[in-house]
């Protein structure tokens, strides 16, 4: 079976062939392939209002250039003090060709002199596997957080230095690759994906 992966983030790519299964649940292996290997897939433009519908058409975009079956997400910060923003505009936060580090450092601006107990946020990530004919799945995951006043840690991307999990009091970028996958909302969503690709039995 042959799964594409329509995302042209590689940190992505990386974190998600470290949750995806190897196999279905007939012992089929899993082959997956991204935009390294269909170097002619375009990826549309997020136009949607919602996570799901944006993850639902880069999956299908995925499906229809492709052929394959294929999975996409698409993934929101909700900032509390924000009204939930920057929610779908979260990877163009800071404009269309932001960097990590405007998206970064637009928000911390947004939040000066917002006290600690104000700056609660969430991530969420909606996971979507669709098929050439169209039909679709989707699987929701989300972490409870908030929003640190400064940077802290080295590793992981996008937000990762500023937003602090509940659970451990700790940034995502102060985590190795495989406790971030544990806790992260994209971990949580991709292995309700995985959970689903591995029971197959078609």
């Amino acid at each position: 079976m042959k799964i594409f992966i329509a995302t042209g983030n590689l940190h992505k790519l990386t974190e998600l062939k470290g949750i995806l299964p190897e196999h279905t649940a007939l012992g089929e292996p899993i082959h997956y392939v991204s935009v390294l290997d269909e170097p002619s897939f375009v990826m549309p433009e997020e136009t949607a209002d919602t996570l799901t519908e944006n993850a639902q058409l880069k999956a299908l975009a995925g499906a229809h250039q492709t052929g394959l079956v294929s999975l996409s997400d698409d993934t929101g910060l909700e900032v509390d003090a924000l009204g939930g923003g920057p929610g779908v505009h979260t990877a163009r936060y800071a404009g269309e060709n932001a960097s990590s580090q405007d998206n970064n450092e637009k928000l911390l601006r947004s939040l000066q002199g917002v006290p600690l107990e104000k700056r609660t946020a969430r991530f969420r990530t909606i996971a979507c596997l669709a098929y050439p004919d169209g039909k679709t799945y989707c699987f929701e995951g989300q972490v409870q957080g908030y929003i640190a006043s400064d940077y802290h840690g080295i590793n992981g991307f996008g937000y990762d230095p500023i937003f602090v999990v509940t659970e451990t009091g700790k940034a995502f970028a102060e985590m190795s690759e495989a406790d971030k996958n544990k806790l992260s909302h994209r971990g949580r969503a991709f292995r309700k994906l995985a959970e689903f690709l591995t029971h197959l039995s078609d």
